[in-house]
């Protein structure tokens, strides 16, 4: 048999199933893909996520992981803009990206905190930034998380699963309202 011969003999052969896999394959007709690690409470379906990131490429990412689960997304590319949108829409969940033009994250985060239309709303932080100083100071001054970019899917939605309720609907956590206090 020639080399190439016993080489594509080894790739047709079936890979050996994992145990219990026959069991499965008998059972359901195909073996059970499990890609969570951790079990999963997802929003209601509608719930609204603002991403402020001066990054197309980061908004479509995010909006693409999002719209997976069925949120509806706002954008906005600098704070200024994306601070209207959150007073004029009230979304469930902020991503605000930190290094921004203009106005940069940390400045847009004391503003959406010190607004009594949007203090409330759960806002992830996020940054490409190596220095650890910036999640510790966006959460000092009322961030509910900090995301650290480039993400997967599965830190979005582990962000996410920290800040939905038993009711499915996002909400601050009690330990950043009061760690936030009067401070901002």
């Amino acid at each position: 048999m020639s080399y190439f011969a016993s080489l594509f003999s080894f790739f047709r052969k079936p890979a050996k199933p994992e145990p219990g896999e026959d069991e499965q394959i008998a059972q359901f007709g195909k073996p059970k893909n499990e890609r969570r690690k951790i079990e999963r409470r997802d929003a209601i379906e509608g719930t609204r996520a603002l991403i402020i990131d001066d990054s197309k490429t980061v908004v479509v990412t995010l909006r693409k992981i999002l719209v997976s689960q069925d949120y509806l997304t706002l954008e906005a590319f600098d704070a200024e803009t994306g601070i209207e949108i959150a007073r004029a829409e009230s979304p469930d969940v902020i991503f605000l990206d930190i290094v921004l033009p203009g106005m940069n994250g940390f400045a847009a985060l004391r503003q959406l905190r010190r607004d009594p239309i949007t203090k409330d709303i759960p806002i992830i932080m996020m940054s490409s930034n190596e220095q650890a100083t910036e999640e510790f100071f966006g959460n000092r001054i009322g961030a509910d998380d900090f995301m650290k970019k480039p993400f997967a899917r599965e830190e979005v939605f582990a962000r996410l699963n920290k800040l939905v309720g038993e009711d499915s609907k996002l909400r601050r956590p009690e330990s950043t309202k009061v760690a936030q206090g009067s401070g901002v």
